[in-house]
């Protein structure tokens, strides 16, 4: 899945809340018992040819295109390899799955493995709520802490009772990567005589040369208020330091959005809306009008997560490019990201060993191929030489990322309502209804 809108959950926190409180008295919702069922290496069994006749109950949100074409592969391939096995799939949409799922995991025929949101709203309170399983155990039986570097595993790591995020034990595993970076034209930048900017001076410079020549310099769509956030992330990475990034994404006491390198983030983000950088009035352009007037020539660079390649190669094609954000003063790349919905494995599944087994085998170096071969982006081992176009790119761009581990968490993981209050203020404050100010003691009251 993306961060687009369906990256936020779609239900209210108080009602998700209400819904995990019941789940303390229901089956498989231990609620304080979370210890008890999360597998010890010793005891975990990894035959799965040996275990008997058995269905795996899974539900995903693979539904899309190659998300689709990839999951049935895979399933296939481990029913093969596996006779005695049955995977009963339950496949929906990202929205039906977030207002099925809770209720799912609670009552008496609950799915042994589901697709989680990573986000305090969805993965924290179902950690809390003693829901899903650790899975410490299985990562040291089949490798999975050597498998995904510490920056990918902290997208689904909490601690045991949900409260901290981005550290503590692994709660799932993901299959595709996900990372806000420059889109492109090549042609547009080989006209302005420009290459893809590698630090924030040489994208400034771009950006005054495309307004000088007519034409816009950065696309942006945001009547929805969520888009903004990876405009003003990349802007704010430019001078925060990336482990105070990751200290505010993921929500750690302490960490404080008023700092000193906050405030220069945030002006410039603000001097790129003054300046006329971005789409004139982008806070009543539609996201989804932004992204095709871009693929039809408007804008030399589009600021925007991996999930729009698939649309944005059938329009462009070659003409498409992809690019790091650049890096700032701060002196160290940052990068906003994260990964698809991890997969994990409910506390109340009778075959959890099978079910893990069942997670390695759809995260290990051969399914990276099969997501690859579907239009997918691997979460690690892609393999740039048989990638084309804007898809190379994409992949040489996820495995720098992952090698100099500068992948950052989205800032609205932060609490469970800081996307709204992001979007909100961040339109705002690229309004000029507040100042730099203003908008930053706002995040930090909530947050805080």
């Amino acid at each position: 899945m993306s961060h687009r809108p369906a990256w936020k959950s779609v239900l209210a926190v108080t009602a998700v809340s209400a819904v995990l409180a019941l789940s303390a008295c229901t089956p498989g919702g231990d609620g304080g018992d979370q210890e008890s069922k999360d597998a010890k290496a010793s005891d975990i069994e990894t035959d799965v040819a040996a275990m008997g006749d058995l269905t795996l109950d899974v539900w995903d949100q693979e539904v899309r295109g190659g998300q689709a074409k990839q999951i049935e592969a895979l399933n296939a391939a481990f029913q093969k390899k596996y006779p005695n096995v049955t995977i009963k799939r339950t496949s929906k949409s990202f929205d039906d799955l977030q207002k099925t799922v809770r209720l799912a995991i609670t009552n008496d025929d609950a799915p042994d493995v589901v697709q989680v949101n990573n986000g305090r709203a969805d993965m924290g309170q179902f950690v809390a709520a003693g829901l899903i399983q650790s899975l410490d155990g299985y990562a040291a039986v089949y490798g999975w802490d050597e498998r995904y570097p510490e920056s990918v595993r902290s997208t689904a790591s909490y601690s045991k009772d949900g409260k901290t995020f981005g550290e503590g034990s692994l709660f799932g595993m993901p299959q595709v990567g996900e990372m806000v970076g420059l889109w492109y034209s090549k042609a547009k930048l080989a006209k302005l005589g420009l290459k893809p900017p590698a630090t924030l001076d040489e994208f400034d410079n771009a950006m005054k040369a495309a307004k000088a020549a007519g034409e816009l310099p950065v696309q942006l769509g945001n009547a929805e208020a969520w888009p903004a956030i990876h405009d003003y992330a990349v802007a704010m990475n430019q001078y925060v330091p990336r482990d105070d990034t990751r200290a505010l994404g993921y929500g750690r006491e302490g960490a404080s959005w008023t700092s000193e390198e906050n405030v220069e983030g945030a002006d410039l983000f603000v001097s790129w809306v003054k300046d006329g950088y971005l789409t004139p009035e982008f806070n009543a352009v539609p996201n989804d009008t932004a992204w095709r007037n871009f693929a039809k020539g408007q804008g030399v660079f589009m600021i925007g997560g991996t999930w729009y390649q698939a649309d944005l190669e059938a329009a462009m094609g070659d003409n498409l490019g992809f690019a790091l954000p650049p890096v700032g003063p701060v002196g160290e790349p940052a990068v906003t990201g994260g990964t698809g919905l991890p997969l994990a494995i409910t506390d109340a599944s009778d075959h959890a060993d099978a079910a893990a087994a069942y997670i390695d085998f759809l995260t290990d170096a051969e399914a990276m191929k099969v997501i690859q071969a579907n239009g997918g982006l691997p979460v690690v081992d892609g393999d740039e030489a048989i990638a084309k176009g804007a898809a190379k790119e994409v992949i040489a761009a996820w495995g720098t990322v992952t090698e100099q581990d500068s992948l950052v968490p989205y800032l609205d993981w932060a609490t469970p309502d800081m996307s709204d209050l992001m979007g909100q203020q961040l339109q705002k404050l690229s309004d000029g209804s507040v100042d730099t100010s203003a908008f930053l003691d706002a995040i930090e009251k909530t947050y805080a």
